[in-house]
């Protein structure tokens, strides 16, 4: 009775608040942490009340504007405001800055094997205990609990230290929650008031942390989910299913629903996550890259890496467009995407004799009517949108018993398969365009169905413009490991350079992302499509929000080897030892070329190697305020971002020469600029009485010189800088701007297991 008269209360307060919505905006205020009024007030909640009262006309409630009242990621509140009302508070004592709140988007069975995690004694699971004792608070759609990837069998007790609650909503209660899955929340008022309506055909949604399209269930059983045998798609990449780090704890924070994840909500996520006592924070979400105050993942995530909470967000889904690199604050371990080297072969046999490849988790290969062959039809011409198969532009006369060809673009891929389905159609071959070109994210079609490269689409055109009966089959092949190079760059990964800092390489570094097989909802289909009736615990996605929590995963393994570790060291493990070639040995490439560091980062993750990396970049948090002092950010903007008050002009005449001592080495030669030094900062965490010596592999155009040379650390958790002067040998008048990769790796002089490897970029504008 309890839970439905809260539910009753909620809906009436998403009620009320949404009638409002069309005059009202919902704004992020950040208020001053010391600030000279907080000190009138018995609680910050009040103290946040108290704006409002001085805002708002006196008959109206402040509490009925208040959405949020924070106090861990930032001090400050999110409400809901006028112009005249914004114009007014922004005037008050102790705000410090209001951002509009910004709509963001969200962006395995073998994954673990093609990483190397299994349970030999020199492995990162048995290092780690696989993740014991580690809790992994994952910001997403929520979360399916009673999956069995959250099974808590075997799962050690919840850790002393956690404070966060499993609360309860709709088809949600207190029980849901286990010794693996130990938390669970929903933030939902600023999706509410942002007055967005739902159309018709959609799943519906929970107003509970329980996740109704599956994209949450996904990542945190890719992340922390326990071992669970015999999982497959339909049959498709069978094996055991398990999470980076099956023996960590997860804690969901459901942010994102239907229309997508605002800001005003994330960052009450990560204000209660950072009292809840979580490890690693993992965000499969974002835009477009933002200045640092701008954006309220970067803010929030500075409160948290304070607090020792090494934050993992997903690079985006904008590649290979340059500079579209998301969530770029130093600060934040960014991660591309790259592929595995399990392929789903499902290749069309044209009726001219001739194979085209293509790939698909049908599960063609166990029904013989998947196997016919069929008259080939391609719908073009009129503005009904046929080529690209929308709903109800294909006539059933023309398609009706047919293969039918679709464009891949505007619409989503099994959307296509169900728009042939309903008009009659046999079967589907998506067709990559130029946008696309050889990427080949997979799906669980409802029909039988295959996708081909751009490459394959322009050879099947030419077979059916130049064939009166055109037919084809499709022969399902279902998985096959080991055939193929990989890793590669995900074609959508999102790439640098950095838009707002030339200094910080950005993404950090890639990790398995296309065709990942994790855990899935039993209110949808494996497509998530409301049409899908089939109901699967399994299912295979794309994106960077996949290569995110991959390593997460392997952070939290990390944390548990070496709990005294921060943030900045967990992430210099993680990029100084990552893999700069496949696993053939090759260069990693990146569509038919070798892959540049602005996509790749530091390379692709490597959790045994990162779990003992022998030396580490450290970080403490009052350099990455130094760091933002040498951007040129004003006292203002770093106070939004950290806030801290500081005199960049003190600090920089105290840091002279001062570069972030970060795991990448980043140089932008401007106009009539011929050098930079730069310095960096190793710390011993592998054996006492070590040697290391430097190798360099210097970029082209320039001549790099190292000092030392050699570094020769006594003890453990010894210091040691090395200077580095990168000179400048190019001519940069015949080409405006020109770019150049190089490596630098020290490597220790008895034990060839650790090479700390940085890259080397080189800018010149």
């Amino acid at each position: 009775m309890e839970a439905k008269i809260q539910l009753f209360c909620s809906t009436l307060f998403l009620y009320l608040v949404s009638v409002r919505a069309n005059t009202l905006q919902t704004y992020i205020v950040q208020l001053h942490p010391h600030g000279v009024t907080s000190s009138l007030f018995p609680t910050k909640l009040q103290w946040h009340l108290s704006f409002l009262e001085q805002t708002l006309s006196s008959e109206e409630d402040p509490s009925s504007r208040l959405l949020y009242s924070y106090g861990s990621a930032m001090d400050g509140f999110a409400a809901q405001l006028s112009e005249t009302e914004l114009e007014l508070l922004r005037s008050l004592p102790d705000v410090v800055a209001i951002r509009p709140d910004r709509l963001l988007q969200i962006h395995t069975t073998y994954s673990y094997k093609f990483l190397g995690l299994s349970t030999t004694r020199d492995g990162a699971w048995f290092k780690s205990g696989l993740g014991r004792g580690t809790i992994i608070g994952v910001l997403d759609t929520g979360v399916w609990p009673e999956s069995p990837s959250f099974n808590d069998q075997g799962m050690p007790p919840v850790p002393k230290k956690w404070r966060g609650i499993c609360q309860e909503g709709q088809s949600f209660n207190a029980l849901n929650c286990n010794r693996k899955l130990i938390g669970a929340r929903f933030f939902i008022k600023g999706h509410h008031v942002s007055s967005v309506s739902r159309s018709a055909n959609m799943i519906q949604e929970y107003i509970s942390p329980r996740d109704s399209s599956g994209h949450g269930t996904h990542t945190s059983s890719t992340a922390g989910g326990v071992s669970v045998p015999m999982a497959s798609v339909l049959g498709n990449g069978a094996g055991v299913a398990r999470g980076m780090a099956p023996g960590a704890h997860i804690a969901v924070y459901k942010v994102c629903w239907f229309n997508g994840c605002y800001s005003s909500d994330i960052l009450a996520a990560m204000d209660v996550a950072i009292a809840d006592g979580v490890d690693v924070l993992s965000l499969s979400l974002g835009g477009f890259p933002l200045p640092l105050f701008d954006d309220s993942i970067a803010v929030g995530s500075f409160r948290a890496v304070e607090h020792g909470i090494s934050v993992i967000c997903a690079a985006g889904n904008n590649g290979p467009i340059q500079s579209s690199v998301a969530n770029i604050a130093p600060w934040i371990a960014t991660i591309g995407a790259s592929t595995l080297d399990r392929k789903f072969p499902a290749i069309v046999r044209m009726g001219n004799g001739e194979f085209i490849y293509g790939e698909s988790v049908y599960p063609g290969n166990r029904l013989r009517s998947a196997k016919k062959e069929l008259e080939l039809v391609y719908v073009t011409g009129g503005d009904s949108g046929s080529e690209f198969c929308f709903k109800g532009s294909l006539p059933r006369a023309k398609v009706g018993g047919k293969m039918v060809i679709c464009d891949r673009g505007v619409n989503g891929r099994a959307e296509k398969g169900i728009a042939v389905k309903e008009a009659g159609g046999a079967a589907m071959i998506l067709a990559n365009t130029e946008i696309n070109l050889e990427e080949d994210s997979v799906d669980a079609h409802v029909l039988p169905a295959t996708e081909i490269g751009y490459a394959e689409a322009v050879r099947l055109k030419a077979y059916i413009n130049t064939t009166s009966r055109p037919r084809a089959r499709i022969i399902f092949g279902g998985t096959v490991i080991g055939r193929s190079r990989a890793p590669t760059v995900a074609l959508f990964s999102a790439r640098g350079p950095n838009l707002y800092d030339s200094s910080i390489l950005k993404p950090d570094v890639i990790a398995p992302g296309v065709n990942i097989i994790a855990a899935w909802p039993q209110n949808l289909g494996p497509t998530g499509l409301p049409e899908d009736a089939r109901r699967v615990n399994f299912t295979v996605m794309s994106g960077t929000s996949m290569a995110c929590p991959h390593v997460s995963g392997i952070a939290a393994l990390i944390h548990s080897a070496h709990p005294t570790w921060t943030p900045a060291a967990i992430k210099s493990a993680l990029m100084t030892s990552a893999d700069a070639n496949d696993h053939r040995g090759k260069p990693i490439t990146d569509g038919n070329k070798p892959a540049d560091v602005f996509a790749i980062g530091a390379g692709h993750v490597n959790p045994d190697r990162a779990i003992d990396p022998g030396l580490i970049y450290d970080i403490r948090p009052d350099e990455y305020v130094i760091h933002l002092c040498t951007l040129g950010y004003t006292r203002s903007e770093i106070f939004t971002i950290t806030h801290k008050n500081v005199s960049c002009s003190e600090i920089l005449r105290m840091n002279r020469g001062f570069t972030l001592n970060y795991p990448s080495i980043t140089v932008a030669f401007k106009q009539g600029m011929k050098s930079k030094m730069i310095t960096r900062r190793l710390t011993n965490v592998g054996s006492p009485h070590s040697v290391y010596s430097v190798e360099v592999k210097a970029p082209e155009g320039v001549k790099v010189k190292v000092k030392p040379q050699r570094l020769i650390f006594e003890h453990i958790n010894q210091s040691l800088s090395y200077r580095i002067w990168v000179i400048s040998r190019k001519k940069t008048k015949t080409k405006r701007i020109s770019f150049a990769e190089g490596q630098l790796t020290w490597v220790n002089a008895h034990n060839n297991f650790y090479r700390v490897r940085s890259p080397i970029s080189v800018t010149w504008k």
